[in-house]
């Protein structure tokens, strides 16, 4: 028997057949004649404007300005990307409890293989009274559910994502594309005519912690609320914990890594209520900060989250959290503030640290509060990445998905935080043992070790820093450094005038080389283009986006290291201070302060 339509909407038009991108990147591809079916069957074409081009990225077309009047970072694909992979899964798993089945194109039907080889007329009853031979009710791609997820995104730009969210994820009842500027919203609303959605996708063009305050009744919630702010998410966290439905998903990205990596700490408090730390290990503690806040914005309503993948990658870090109701509970777990399974899980602050440091005698440096239970689900995680690797061409960045879940998989969920293995070496002045050697010694001395997606030459371990700084001490004996040239008050000096408490064996082991690491996978993707980071502000007032901006940064390049004396040069830079001016500017202000002068003198002999 075929599985019953009872979720079919109308159907989305193709526009502009255009092959998808294969790259990291979105391209920019001139815009192709509209097909004829697309103007029988639905709205009439969007024409272009003046000065648009229509970028293509996965199944979605965007029309997009050439000014800088809304925002679009094309290196952003690998987030949309994973979102879209997310909340698939999370469709598919909240969905099925409503006895709808999500079909995703191109992915082959999953079998569950039965054991058994004949059933008796019992087994039948039962499963007909749990409803297994009810015919499933399917969801396709493009097609409105009346029992599908409703998606809001916040800070919609553009309005990319949600396009692709209503072409590409299946399951959806509504998307709503908010964004607080008026271009902004009249684009989004132009694009949702143009890729055939508008059945799914409605614009809006309010303030969306406002948006988010006025759901928050049981009835109104969303089941996924995406916010991918210019900065800091800190101002709308309060209203996203109230506005998502219960065991809703809330997809968080932060890219403000300058003061959650701990260049201000005070910064950090003020934002997120935690201290952050300038070390090694900052991009994890960034994930565990934001996990933190989230909890705490929550339990101030009776809510919690539960972590479903937490990720730090390039220069911002995403998180997806489920939303609940009630109080956590945890069971056997040492972390926990409480030994009672009925006491809710609490996020752990940082004892303050009394003396000095046993190893080095140097002072200990305090920070947090973090999240200290795992960031990720492991088995969401595992139905993600075998999602994505099934079906490769869905998205045009599925190998680095695919290798950065791997790595998550193969993290120890129960060791926050980690070492890397340049800085170990570099606080003894010694040269740096392999990595695969390290993890040898580790595990020759009975410990776990894994690396991190967050970091290439990271090591998570169980081990004590006693253990490490020994198998350091024992990793220098045969690599010694010139103790003559240390100074006696140095960490190295303090830690090497220890003699190790093991025998350290660097004999490299089958099961130190990771399963992600012997595949090749792409686990760190090489910068993707040129000046790819973190764009720039979009402004209402329009300007340029490619030639002044990168004119700019060869002007500031290393302003601060090479200073300049002669004031005359100056004027080069593009500071407030220093304004570029016409010469006819300059003239008049000369003739208008002789004029001024002129008076003055004229005055005074009056």
């Amino acid at each position: 028997m075929e599985p019953l339509k009872a979720c079919q909407g109308p159907e989305v038009p193709t526009t502009n057949p255009v092959p998808r991108s294969t790259g990291p990147s979105a391209d920019v591809v001139s815009p192709a004649p509209t097909d004829t079916r697309r103007d029988k069957e639905a709205t009439p074409p969007v024409g272009l404007l003046p000065g648009e081009t229509v970028v293509k990225e996965g199944r979605a077309s965007i029309l997009f300005p050439n000014a800088n009047e809304v925002f679009y970072n094309p290196v952003q694909e690998f987030n949309r990307d994973l979102t879209c992979a997310v909340i698939t899964e999370f469709a598919r798993d909240l969905l099925a409890q409503r006895g709808v089945k999500v079909v995703v194109p191109g992915e082959k039907e999953r079998v569950v293989v039965s054991l058994a080889e004949e059933m008796n007329d019992a087994d039948v009853q039962m499963e007909e009274k749990n409803g297994a031979a009810v015919p499933a009710v399917t969801a396709a791609v493009g097609e409105k559910c009346e029992l599908g997820l409703r998606v809001l995104e916040g800070l919609a730009a553009s309005g990319l994502r949600s396009v692709r969210f209503a072409l590409e994820v299946p399951g959806l009842q509504s998307v709503t594309a908010n964004d607080f500027s008026a271009k902004a919203a009249a684009l989004i609303a132009r694009n949702a005519q143009y890729n055939g959605v508008e059945h799914l996708l409605q614009a809006s063009c309010r303030d969306a912690s406002m948006l988010m305050y006025e759901k928050r009744g049981k009835k109104e919630r969303y089941d996924v609320i995406d916010l991918d702010p210019y900065g800091s998410p800190s101002s709308f966290l309060d209203a996203a914990v109230q506005a998502v439905s219960e065991g809703g998903l809330l997809c968080v990205t932060c890219t403000d890594m300058a003061v959650m990596a701990g260049n201000s700490g005070e910064t950090c408090y003020s934002k997120y209520g935690s201290v952050s730390i300038k070390a090694k290990y900052c991009h994890e503690m960034a994930l565990r900060i934001i996990l933190h806040s989230l909890d705490q914005r929550a339990a101030v309503y009776q809510r919690y989250i539960q972590p479903l993948l937490s990720v730090s990658v390039d220069f911002y870090i995403r998180v997806f959290v489920r939303v609940f109701t009630g109080q956590a509970t945890v069971k056997n777990s040492a972390r926990s503030s409480h030994t009672n399974t009925q006491t809710r899980c609490q996020t752990h602050t940082l004892t303050a640290a009394v003396g000095l440091c046993d190893q080095c005698g140097q002072r200990h440096q305090l920070g947090g509060p973090i999240w200290a239970e795992p960031i990720h689900n492991l088995a969401f995680v595992q139905r993600v990445l075998s999602a994505v690797s099934g079906n490769p061409s869905r998205f045009g960045t599925s190998k680095r998905i695919e290798g950065m879940l791997s790595m998550v998989t193969e993290e120890l969920e129960d060791v926050p935080l980690y070492y890397t293995v340049d800085s170990l070496s570099s606080t003894i002045h010694c040269n740096t043992p392999p990595l695969l050697q390290f993890r040898s010694a580790l595990l020759h001395a009975g410990h776990r070790v894994s690396l991190s997606h967050a970091c290439k030459n990271a090591i998570k371990t169980d081990a004590s820093p006693s253990v490490l700084w020994d198998i350091m001490r024992c990793w220098e004996k045969t690599n010694p450094v010139k103790r003559e040239k240390l100074s006696q008050t140095s960490p190295a000096f303090k830690i090497l005038s220890t003699e190790p408490g093991l025998e350290a064996c660097f004999t490299v082991r089958e099961d130190a080389n990771p399963q992600s690491r012997k595949r090749h996978l792409t686990r760190f993707q090489e910068n993707p283009q040129a000046f790819w980071g973190p764009k720039a502000r979009a402004k209402s007032s329009g300007g340029s986006i490619s030639m002044d901006l990168q004119d700019k940064r060869k002007k500031c390049q290393n302003k601060r290291k090479n200073q300049i004396t002669d004031s005359s040069q100056l004027k080069n830079f593009p500071c407030k201070r220093f304004k570029q001016v016409s010469s006819a500017a300059i003239k008049k202000k000369k003739k208008k302060s002789f004029i001024q002068s002129n008076y003055e003198v004229e005055s005074t002999k009056l």
